[in-house]
């Protein structure tokens, strides 16, 4: 039970309530990135519908029943998942261990089960009458037909093909993806899981598993709290969020948490040694290097961008009779001026143009890579910002920080266009570093 949960003390806490017969109806699996909380659902699910009698044997990763089965190849009728969350660096990590070890069948699932995950976010249960459904259905369809004849005869392809497959089967993948999965849990889906949990399981029980929770918008989390204030017995329900305290109060009383911890580097080695049959000290780092737009990539640019920005707040202070320009806007510059000049990019100080070079050398943000680059900016100048004596220098990282979330708010959350978003980040971050707000700060 949970033995492919590599060191991760919450399921050891969660195997014991669940042997004990102390498990509760509601959970909230939180902690850092990449510490196990999606995958620990998943075998919470397969668990509890686990058909072994003995309760001691119940659970086990090679268990023969028919719903272990069904759940390893994550097709069960009784589990139903949402939320937003990236796939495509797993996916094609996955792909990668397979194609390395293609007389490995755990390689094999391990490929098969990255890609239903994401199908899962597509149920007809969650996507009744919504539009997204019509566009993505010939997306849907090419992956379930193309993973059943993955199933059925890659043993018998040579190299080449199974690498055409898998390639085919990745491009499809994120293309669905990059279309099909908005950030913020709609209500609807909410509202369509909340009947689903009322319905008779098939098997023993049914589970319906909420990542990252701290997503959803009012009117979503109010509908789930109906839900959670009396949920039915045949059903667990399961939330993953980073941060236990970014989920609403009255959610979190009704929920028993489980706190997963981010993993020790020799526990990362591990993790990507067994599961991914490959050698690394991180997993962020692992599974970001299979990104088209990997951090790496990503880091350049945004040295270029946070340089720009920079220069045009240095220059519009000026413009605005401001004598003494803030040391940060000259310590940014002269930090990352190095790293910019990396992309070979030319200088300009025109918020259209530094637009234009920003999506151009992200090449649009390719597989939804805007918030991560973001990201990429705030812990560029957060390393200038946190050692800082002048106090100056927490009041515009606060600047930088507020912008730049609301940028990705715009994308992420309510749908902007992300060029759109962008040049209204710069506009504000102008203005701001110009003058205005620090006029406003020293009162």
């Amino acid at each position: 039970m949970f033995e492919n949960i590599i060191d991760q003390g919450a399921v050891l806490q969660l195997r014991d309530d669940i042997l004990l017969g102390r498990n509760a109806p509601s959970m909230l699996f939180y902690g850092p990135g990449e510490s196990g909380k999606g995958s620990a659902s998943l075998e919470l699910a397969r668990v509890l519908s686990c058909e072994e009698p003995q309760l001691q044997k119940r659970g086990g990763w090679k268990c023969v029943c028919v719903s272990c089965e069904q759940h390893r190849f994550l097709r069960h009728d009784d589990l139903l998942a949402l939320g937003n969350r990236a796939f495509a660096a797993e996916i094609t990590a996955c792909s990668k261990t397979f194609l390395r070890n293609t007389e490995n069948q755990n390689c094999k699932i391990l490929f098969y089960r990255s890609i239903r995950k994401l199908m899962l976010r597509f149920s007809q249960v969650l996507m009744e009458d919504d539009p997204k459904l019509g566009k993505s259905a010939h997306l849907l369809q090419s992956l379930d037909e193309g993973l059943n004849d993955f199933l059925s005869n890659s043993e018998s392809m040579e190299k080449t093909a199974l690498e055409k497959t898998c390639s085919s089967l990745i491009k499809t993948a994120l293309t669905l993806e990059s279309e099909g999965i908005g950030s913020a849990v709609p209500i609807a889906q909410i509202r369509r899981a909340s009947y689903w949990c009322r319905l008779a399981p098939n098997g023993r029980r049914k589970t319906l598993i909420i990542e990252n929770a701290e997503n959803m918008r009012d009117e979503a989390r109010n509908s789930l709290l109906k839900l959670l204030e009396e949920p039915p017995s045949s059903v667990c329900i399961v939330l993953t969020a980073k941060r236990r305290e970014a989920v609403m109060p009255t959610i979190l009383s009704r929920l028993r948490p489980y706190r997963f911890l981010k993993r020790s580097a020799q526990s990362e080695k591990d993790v990507i040694r067994r599961v991914f049959q490959d050698e690394g000290s991180n997993l962020n780092e692992y599974l970001d290097s299979f990104l088209p737009q990997s951090t790496e990539k990503l880091h350049p640019l945004a040295a270029w961008f946070i340089v720009s920005l920079a220069r045009l707040g240095i220059i519009s202070a000026k413009k605005k009779g401001i004598e003494q320009i803030p040391e940060i806007l000259n310590e940014l510059g002269s930090r990352y001026a190095l790293d910019a000049e990396k992309c070979g990019y030319e200088r300009s100080l025109k918020t259209a143009a530094i637009v234009k070079t920003v999506v151009s050398g992200s090449n649009n943000f390719e597989e939804s890579s805007f918030s991560r680059f973001m990201k990429i900016c705030l812990d560029m100048i957060g390393e200038v910002t946190k050692n800082a004596k002048d106090h100056q220098f927490a009041v515009y990282n606060d600047i930088f920080r507020k912008y730049f979330n609301e940028a990705v708010t715009a994308v992420d959350v309510l749908n902007i266009n992300s060029t759109i978003a962008l040049e209204a980040l710069v506009y504000k971050l102008k203005t701001a570093l110009g003058g205005e707000l620090r006029r406003g700060f020293n009162g």
